[in-house]
């Protein structure tokens, strides 16, 4: 079926934020006698929202984490975004020449993203088409979000492209009857085996948007054609 839309995760996908986030995350939680390894918070924690998150903590080590520690480690990350975040090779590139329309649908909060889109760059070429994990009851795993994102931009599930870089968004995608491919090219995921999970591989796996149009001449605008 012809795509007629393509949902991009932000964080790992648009932007080379997780490393930060990552780092951060571990240091904080290091101050309340938590250790965690960056295995662990990335199998674990990567493509979930912050209150999931902090549930997980709560449920798995017996750690609450007092009142003012969302607010705080919020800050302290936008501080980090706006001192070392960039924006992710290429996707300027791919997102101009898109002959199709295009969306974001992350697990971030909605002032996150905004934040996170600005310093990067890419909140006027995104525009208005943002989606959060605060608009559906599930996040991802569960396909709501994705589901949410296609039925606003007006696209059937089966038409929709997901470019995603953790198994959670992964299967959120596959939960959600969509074309996913896997993006590869973040530096948290550098150096590191990627074995797909027998039971939900992604459809294609890429590690430049260099390499998009390659992998799908036909989403990219013909010259002098407006998408």
């Amino acid at each position: 079926m012809e795509t007629g839309l393509v949902i991009f995760d932000c964080d790992g996908v648009l932007i080379d934020s997780e490393v930060i986030s990552m780092t951060m995350l571990i240091d904080e939680l290091r101050g309340h006698g938590l250790e965690l390894t960056v295995e662990f918070v990335s199998r674990h924690f990567l493509g979930r929202s912050y209150p999931t998150v902090l549930r997980e903590v709560r449920e798995r080590f017996g750690l609450d984490l007092p009142p003012g520690f969302e607010a705080a480690y919020r800050a302290r990350l936008m501080a980090a975004f706006r001192r070392d975040l960039k924006v992710m090779p290429g996707v300027f590139d791919v997102v101009r020449q898109l002959a199709l329309p295009f969306c974001v649908a992350t697990s971030s909060s909605p002032e996150r993203v905004r934040q996170s889109l600005e310093i990067a760059g890419l909140g006027e070429l995104m525009g208005a088409h943002v989606f959060t994990a605060s608009q559906v009851a599930r996040g991802k795993p569960a396909p709501d979000l994705f589901l949410l994102a296609a039925a606003e931009m007006g696209v059937e599930p089966a038409r929709c492209l997901v470019i995603e870089d953790t198994e959670t968004g992964i299967r959120a995608g596959l939960a959600a009857g969509m074309q996913v491919w896997r993006f590869t090219g973040g530096s948290h995921l550098a150096g590191r085996l990627l074995p797909e999970p027998e039971d939900a591989p992604p459809h294609r796996s890429f590690a430049a948007f260099s390499d998009f149009f390659r992998l799908a001449p036909t989403l990219r605008q013909r010259c002098g054609v407006a998408p």
